[in-house]
């Protein structure tokens, strides 16, 4: 009677732009190129997400973080050969979303002597269309993966003094590093938009200031990479104030964070572009008839 033989391995697709993340077989594993998704067998009384995070970095060096969801394939070969013997074999594969730091390094072997030869950053459409040879889970994993979908509401403040707008820069991390924004930020949960601007304000701006009323409702709707290397399907919606601060020369409290600069800076500026400004502003800008023609 052929020996039975059930296998439960964690693996995870990590997908950057239009790239994916995988790991080559070794020789000893198979003689011909073969790509596959970076995971491997959880060990006894290892969580499937623990054991792929620790494959990752084995097979990639890199850390990555999963999901808590996850897809689950099953292949069974009857006939099958395992180390020099016939099996019956059954393979369950649970296959988690998983992203990187977008700063990572280049991926490489950690692990020595293991089953993995090479890592890489492999174009998709290169996999999708055999270039790139793989084994049949990459293939059944991408087809049903899908890119999480992320909304997040949040009020901003549009304060004009003297000719000129309150800004703040973001910072390193965030999205596009030195571009100007109106002072806001995302909404807490159970909190009023009025209340988001106040605090907002003193967190970015160290300013006490409040909401005099709703100038504009923006939304924007991209997908790309997070801060933290998630790809993300993501829709902006953007709930835009007239506000009035108290006296005062802004400063950012808050440290750490997404803004790392504030100030006061010309409408005349702004349309003549001198500095990098995201679109709201200008639509914002618009919205409350304060153009400028230089």
């Amino acid at each position: 009677m052929v020996q039975r033989v059930q296998r439960l391995a964690a693996y995870a697709v990590i997908v950057r732009g239009d790239q994916i993340l995988l790991s080559r077989l070794a020789e000893r594993v198979t003689k011909r190129e073969l790509w596959s998704l970076p995971g491997g067998g959880v060990d006894h009384g290892e969580d499937p997400r623990d054991a792929v995070v620790r494959e990752i970095f084995e097979e990639t060096g890199l850390h990555a973080q999963v999901g808590e969801t996850a897809h689950v394939y099953s292949l069974h070969v009857a006939d099958s050969w395992r180390r020099g013997r016939r099996v019956d074999a059954h393979s369950v594969r649970i296959v988690y979303e998983g992203w990187v730091p977008a700063d990572a390094p280049e991926p490489h072997v950690t692990e020595v002597d293991g089953s993995t030869a090479e890592a890489a950053w492999k174009p998709i459409a290169a996999v999708l269309d055999g270039t790139v040879p793989t084994v049949g889970l990459v293939s059944e994993a991408l087809a049903s993966y899908a890119v999480r979908q992320r909304q997040r509401t949040a009020a901003y403040a549009y304060v004009v003094k003297d000719g000129a707008l309150l800004l703040t820069r973001t910072s390193d991390l965030a999205p596009d590093p030195g571009t100007w924004h109106l002072p806001g930020g995302g909404i807490d949960h159970g909190e009023s938009p009025r209340d988001t601007i106040r605090r907002e304000l003193w967190e970015e701006c160290g300013l006490e200031g409040e909401a005099v009323d709703l100038l504009t409702v923006l939304d924007h709707h991209f997908t790309g990479t997070a801060p933290n290397g998630r790809e993300e399907d993501f829709h902006a919606i953007g709930v835009i104030y007239r506000a009035e601060v108290g006296p005062g020369e802004p400063r950012v409290v808050e440290e750490g964070g997404t803004t790392d600069a504030v100030a006061w800076v010309p409408l005349a500026d702004i349309a003549a572009g001198r500095l990098k400004v995201y679109g709201s502003v200008r639509a914002a800008i618009e919205a409350a008839g304060d153009n400028v023609t230089v």
